[in-house]
């Protein structure tokens, strides 16, 4: 897999993943909706530790700088 993410977007997703589990866990959101959140903040820091996001490969989206050989 090669890299298709930043070190902002990372940083992002990890504050956005940090913020809904610190909001779930402290019952802020419940239910359906909490659990949903919570899944998306899993996906979030996964993709944010590995650089990487299925998503824009498919969208041909990058956020890192391109290496000049």
């Amino acid at each position: 897999m090669k890299k298709n993410m930043g070190t902002i977007d990372r940083v992002v997703r990890i504050v956005i993943a940090l913020i809904i589990a610190v909001l779930f866990f402290t019952g802020q959101i419940t239910g359906t909706l909490g659990i949903i959140l919570l899944v998306l903040a899993a996906i979030f820091l996964s993709t944010s530790l590995i650089s990487f996001c299925p998503l824009y490969t498919l969208v041909g989206f990058k956020t890192c700088k391109t290496e000049q050989p």
